[in-house]
């Protein structure tokens, strides 16, 4: 909680900010044995500095990689659903293999099989595992051995790159290899959305040491395919930015997007002026009411489908 004038105890009004998440607008009164939250100055894990930079509203621990807190979380975010994607590997295992030493870095996981033929204790006989468990966990992870290069950017958790940004820094630089070359900040800050904050994260990613490391036996282990631009289909969509709210019965909200990027949209996930379109599915929110208000052409779930 950012807000100066919350204490520990007080009564708040909470509201709805966009479609999902929560917002702490104010506090109502000063609860009678409220008392001011003190945030920590060190993170509680690793012991490093915690510091709240200018004009952001957290803290963060200072320790980057030696900190296990945010190794463990790099980790669940390599193998999430937007990223590699292994079936088998979740947030429980991970934690599991990280207590247990098995994983300590993105690599050991293409690693795993084969250090597990030589353990004295294999999977298949630890706790929770059997034979056919760890076998598909296995066959999982050989399946992710080919990886394209804007989900494996995305996989690599660089602060403030997202899955539209990651696809930008692949559809510019096309090749890992054209990344891992010293960066020019104009030249980033000249990709659509990327300003000098992001540009300064991005570079400072893989300029440090253990980044580059990571990311060479990564190499080792994958195939990380170039990026192939798509040949967009004139349509309709064309140069337009569309807003997709609500739930879509038909597809998922990542198929939608990438049927419109084909086509040649700019999907956003807030509504403006400049939106074109709003596409909107079942329970529909806030986005379809500042469409309306907006008077943006709204399209059902139906209307988009016969048009593509």
């Amino acid at each position: 909680i950012a807000r100066k004038d919350i204490r520990v105890g007080d009564k708040v009004r909470i509201e709805r900010a966009g479609d999902v998440i929560p917002k702490i607008s104010q506090s109502v009164e000063h609860a009678k044995h409220s008392h001011p939250f003190e945030f920590p100055t060190t993170c509680p894990i690793c012991g490093s500095d915690a510091i709240r930079e200018e004009d952001e509203a957290v803290r963060r621990c200072q320790g980057g990689l030696i900190c296990d807190a945010q190794v463990v979380e790099r980790l669940k975010h390599f193998v999430s659903k937007a990223a590699f994607d292994i079936d088998g590997m979740g947030d429980k295992v991970i934690r599991q293999f990280w207590d247990d030493g098995l994983i300590k870095s993105p690599a050991d996981i293409f690693t795993l099989q084969e250090r597990d033929k030589k353990s004295l204790i294999r999977l298949k006989n630890k706790e929770g595992w059997g034979d056919l468990s760890a076998q598909n966990l296995f066959e999982a992870i050989e399946k992710k051995r080919v990886v394209p290069l804007e989900r494996f950017i995305y996989a690599l958790g660089i602060r403030q790159v997202g899955q539209a940004t990651a696809k930008r820094l692949a559809s510019h630089y096309l090749t890992l290899n054209n990344l891992m070359q010293p960066l020019d900040r104009d030249e980033l800050m000249a990709i659509e959305d990327i300003g000098p904050a992001v540009a300064k994260d991005i570079i400072a990613f893989f300029a440090e040491g253990h980044n580059r490391d990571v990311l060479n036996d990564l190499k080792d282990q994958l195939v990380i395919e170039d990026y192939k631009p798509v040949q967009t289909t004139q349509s309709v969509f064309t140069g337009k930015t569309v807003v997709l709210t609500g739930t879509l019965l038909n597809m998922s909200r990542a198929e939608a997007k990438a049927k419109l990027e084909a086509l040649g949209a700019k999907v956003s996930g807030s509504v403006s002026a400049k939106t074109d379109y709003v596409i909107a599915g079942e329970d529909a929110g806030s986005k379809l009411k500042k469409a309306k208000e907006l008077n943006i052409t709204v399209l059902s779930e139906n209307d988009f489908i016969e048009i593509i």
